[in-house]
């Protein structure tokens, strides 16, 4: 059986789907708002019901208050003063409830940076589980998917990317990325919609 977009075959049992920060953070009325997020949801919700225990998703932590932060993450959390924790709650770095009713068995793993592989804890699970493909889903396609793929893509992991589960404030710099991921990493990354991971992944 041939599985269109998806060159090295079917999705086997040591395949994870890892959906990066899917959160009331990036969402309305949100200053970071993706407007894209609910367009892509009930996509990636139909995912995690068939692969709860398969899922890991990842949380972006913005620094407790203006200022912090290593480096021009300082810098950062001056111009994103109002994104601070301090500021918009605890709350709102949480995941969007469709998706947060899902966990567990669905992991979460929260990061401070956009990608997810730096703090380790990521990588430790994986490696436990004896996994070696990765399913992305979520956003935004050129910030914490991008870093999330290219750690990834180092590290060695097959990976996925669903292209109907993937979100940007940006149509430019979206589509400029999926040109990149199809056109510079072909070898290491397979771009297929979620109807193709879904056959392919039983």
């Amino acid at each position: 059986m041939s599985f269109p977009g998806l060159t090295y075959g079917p999705l086997g049992d040591h395949c994870a789907h890892l959906c990066v920060d899917m959160q009331k953070l990036f969402a309305e009325p949100s200053e970071w708002a993706t407007p894209w997020i609910t367009r892509v949801l009930p996509k990636i919700v139909g995912l995690v019901e068939r692969k709860a225990e398969q899922t890991i998703f990842t949380r972006f932590l913005p620094a407790e208050r203006p200022g912090q932060g290593a480096g021009t993450w300082k810098r950062y959390y001056e111009r994103w003063a109002s994104m601070t924790i301090e500021k918009v709650g605890p709350e709102m770095a949480e995941l969007l409830p469709p998706l947060s009713s899902l966990c567990p068995p669905a992991l979460v793993i929260d990061k401070h940076v956009y990608s997810p592989w730096p703090e380790g804890r990521l990588q430790a699970v994986l490696a436990e589980r004896r996994i070696d493909t990765l399913v992305v889903t979520g956003g935004e396609t050129d910030v914490c998917v991008l870093a999330t793929v290219l750690g990834a893509i180092d590290i060695g992991y097959r990976v996925v990317l669903v292209t109907d589960a993937l979100c940007s404030s940006s149509d430019a710099t979206h589509d400029a990325l999926m040109t990149v991921y199809h056109q510079r990493f072909a070898q290491q990354v397979e771009t297929v919609e979620m109807e193709a991971v879904l056959l392919a992944w039983s």
